[in-house]
């Protein structure tokens, strides 16, 4: 089996694990976003913009992932809408903002929180959620990455430029 076979079976997948991810993550942050909004019990305004950049990192992913997936199955016949370079910038913007995002929560949260330990946090256990799904994200995105810089290797070394598609 060729490695295009194993690109064209992978992608849908990997995308679709960050989508799906990206959905949750949404769902937590939408509902602290929309607490925090209503009650203003938030502990900071901190913790309240850290969720709200969670929120529109989520909102990112999912949409431009959700991109990436139907263009690739549109034409991924070399288009520079499914090149290596394409899949570069978008997968390395969210690379980025996920890592924020993660580590912003992460200090935050001071690692995580021992829910029956504290009470200084309102929402503690979707905050902990929250931050496991962000590092699951940044985790799903650094893969991607790393697969389509390898691709992107493979296809130079070949000839086919860096702007050839990731098939």
């Amino acid at each position: 089996m060729g490695m295009d076979t194993h690109v064209r079976r992978g992608h849908p997948i990997t995308f679709g694990l960050i989508i799906l991810f990206g959905v949750i993550e949404l769902a937590l942050s939408a509902w602290l976003t929309s607490k925090f909004n209503m009650l203003h019990n938030q502990r900071s305004l901190s913790e309240r913009d850290r969720v709200r950049f969670t929120l529109f990192t989520s909102t990112w992913t999912i949409f431009f992932s959700g991109l990436l997936i139907v263009l690739f199955w549109h034409s991924s016949d070399g288009s520079i809408l499914t090149s290596v370079l394409a899949h570069l910038i978008v997968l390395g913007f969210s690379w980025i903002m996920w890592t924020a995002a993660a580590a912003s929560i992460t200090e935050m949260l001071g690692g995580g929180l021992n829910c029956k330990a504290q009470d200084a946090y309102v929402y503690c256990n979707q905050l902990n959620a929250l931050e496991g799904f962000a590092w699951l994200e940044w985790l799903l995105v650094t893969f991607a990455i790393v697969v389509v810089l390898i691709r992107g290797i493979v296809a130079a070394r070949r000839g086919d430029g860096y702007r050839g598609g990731l098939v």
